[in-house]
Formats: C-alpha cells, structure tokens, sequence
C-alpha cells in the first residue's frame, strides 16, 4: 500500500490554487467587513448533540462522527459551519439588535455531495441575526452576487424558492421521517408519478396543490401569476400569500442590483426544507450543474439553543470557486542570486517591504513557477547592484 494515497474524494492543494484559493478568501472577507461582518472561527469538533441541533438528517448523515477519548462522548466532524454560527450568535454572544458574522473553515462530508468531486470543502459564508423583514434576505443577495462579481464570474443565475409555500400547503399535517423524506425526494426529482401515488393517502386539498408545485418553476412573473390564479393556483392560505408576497417583493429588489442576473422561481426546489423557513435561493453559474452558492432563511436554528432569532445568510465552497475564478494570482517577481553581499542584503530587504516577490536562486536555476514570473533580476554593477529587466 502506498503511505502517500489520500482516501477517495480527499485530495491536496498544490501552489498556485491554492493562492487563488486564499486570494479568494481574503477578497471575500474583507468585501463582508465593509458591510459590518464580524469575523468567527467555530471548532472543527463538537460534540454531537450540539453540532446537529436545529438541523436536518441529511446533515446527520453526511457527518463523521467520532469517540471523545476524555469525555467519551459522540463528537462530530463539522459537516456545515451554519449551524454553529447559530449557536455562537444564540448562546455566546447573546447581542441584541442585529448581529452580521462571516466565516471561512474547512468542512468534511461521509459521501462526496451530487455534483462534486470532493468530500472536503471551504466553506465561506455570511449570516444577518436579528432581523426578520425582507431588506436582510436582499443583503444576503446582495453580498453573495458581489464576491461571485469580484471573483470574476460573469453571468448567474439565481433560483428563488419559499419554505412558507410548502409549509401553507400541508398546514397541520404531521408527516413521519419517511414521508418528509419522500416528499423532499419527490418534489426534488420532479417525480410526478411516484408523487401522485403517493398523494392519494392524502386529501384533494393537500394532494392537488403538492403536484402543483412541480409545474411552478421558471420566469418569476409567469410562476407568481399561476401560483395565484389559473389550473395550477395554490390555496389560498396567509402562509402561501405571504410567502408569494415576500418572493415578489424580493425579485423586484434583486432585479434592480445587476444586469448579469438571471432570476428564475421554483416552487418545488425546497433542498433543505427542515432547515430552512423562509426565502431560498441557489445560483448558479456556467459550466457548473450544481448551484456555486445557497442561502435563506433559518429563523428556528436559534431557538434549538434556547434563543429563537430571525436568522438569514448564505455559503458556498470557496475550492470550487477557484476553479471558475477568472482572476489571476500570478506575480511578477525579481530574481537575485544567493550571496553573502552586505549591500545586495539590505536591498533585498528594502524591496521585500516595498511588496515586491524577489526569490533567491542559484546560477543557472530558472525561478518561474506557476505563481511567479521573475521578469526582473539584481545585477552586480562594480561595487553595487542594479534592477535590470530580463531579457
């Protein structure tokens, strides 16, 4: 067996990505402290019970878990930084008003996610607590659209969706663990055969609408319009009427934020249903079946920790949006020779401070790599040196 194999799915950052990677993370982070956003790092452990409270099964299961040899407890290895951003904000820094966190860690998966190539990922995201009306969802829009722009990613397409629809629709109805998870899968995979059998166990008033949703996705006006009136209208219940309403109004508002937007409704995307209690949204980008990023609003994570908080934001995988970064972190550099020259020394160091790259090679040695370009070298000149440009 070969000692340097990585599992599968798990694989090293060579140079020049992985400049591109902390480029990326360091443009992003001070993007979200120009809007107020207070920088957390959470522990890449805890303690089961508390990594997963407030959150779905799909997150049990896509997190690895381990025995604490002190305590002899169940830890978990974070499969999702969002839900222990919750817990800071609830439990730790018990603020009130509104509180803006950010952050950026590495996460692990049991399985490789659909649509991947890795089961560990960056992850970088931005969360608003304690504020419930629409302008935070827009904020979280917004900041998601700008470090997607500044990473050089043109076109994006943002997918809308509301948990309030589907919660309307079966209003008192408690489905068991195997049936939300038929549902989810159902109305995920557009299954409308297996949807409409199992519909049948159900009332016309729950059934109907349900199969509904699966045609309610596409232009923003179209959706809206036929969610209201027509063959595929929705009942009209305050919890679907106002989640139409907060969709509304929220497309008018990201609409007006750039012109390499695309927006797009899909009433029956409700990846994350349990999670999840208001607005979602998902972009997309060119060249990646997958969404790059997703966002929404949490509000009942909070309360998992003893503090229910109006909670909203988003994250995405900073690894994969290196790879579809257009910006380039290659520099151009100075090349000098290895020397004990006093003088050649102390200019080496004076350029260093100034931010120039100058790397140290022997005779003959070429310096370029994938993350630097010498187009410059110190030359010796009688008793001193000079910057000259390579030839």
């Amino acid at each position: 067996m070969n000692r340097w194999l990585l599992p599968e799915d798990i694989a090293d950052v060579l140079p020049a990505r992985a400049r591109k990677i902390e480029e990326l993370r360091r443009l992003s982070l001070d993007l979200y402290r120009s809007y107020g956003y207070e920088l957390v790092s959470p522990p890449l452990l805890e303690f089961l019970d508390s990594l997963l409270t407030g959150t779905g099964s799909d997150l049990n299961l896509q997190t690895f878990k381990l025995v604490d040899q002190l305590s002899g407890r169940t830890l978990g290895l974070r499969a999702d930084i969002t839900p222990q951003v919750a817990r800071i904000d609830a439990h730790l820094l018990n603020r009130e008003g509104i509180t803006r966190l950010c952050y950026a860690g590495s996460v692990a998966h049991v399985r490789t996610p659909p649509g991947s190539t890795s089961r560990e990922e960056l992850q970088l995201g931005a969360e608003i607590y304690g504020h419930a009306g629409w302008e935070a969802d827009l904020e979280a829009i917004s900041l998601l659209l700008q470090t997607l722009t500044q990473s050089g990613i043109g076109k994006v397409y943002l997918d809308l969706s509301h948990a309030g629809v589907l919660k309307g629709i079966l209003g008192d109805l408690i489905l068991s663990h195997a049936d939300t998870e038929a549902l989810y899968t159902f109305l995920q995979t557009k299954d409308r055969p297996s949807l409409s059998q199992w519909v049948t166990q159900f009332a016309p008033s729950i059934g109907k609408p349900l199969l509904a949703l699966l045609d309610l996705n596409g232009a923003c006006t179209e959706v809206l319009t036929n969610a209201r009136s027509g063959k595929l209208a929705l009942p009209n219940q305050p919890l679907i009427s106002q989640a139409l309403a907060d969709l509304e109004r929220l497309i008018t508002a990201v609409g007006s934020l750039s012109k390499q937007i695309e927006l797009s409704l899909d009433l029956a995307d409700l990846r994350g249903y349990q999670y999840h209690s208001g607005v979602m949204f998902a972009a997309y980008v060119d060249d990646l079946p997958q969404p790059i990023a997703r966002g929404g609003r949490y509000d009942h994570v909070g309360q998992a920790f003893g503090r229910s908080r109006p909670a909203t934001g988003f994250s995405l995988d900073l690894l994969t949006l290196a790879d579809l970064s257009t910006i380039s972190v290659k520099r151009q550099a100075i090349m000098a020779p290895w020397s004990d020259d006093a003088t050649l020394a102390k200019l080496i160091t004076e350029l260093r401070s100034k931010g120039e790259v100058v790397i140290q090679v022997r005779k003959g040695e070429d310096p370029n790599t994938e993350e630097f370009a010498c187009d410059r070298e110190l030359v010796k000149q009688g008793a001193g040196w000079e910057l000259k440009t390579r030839s």
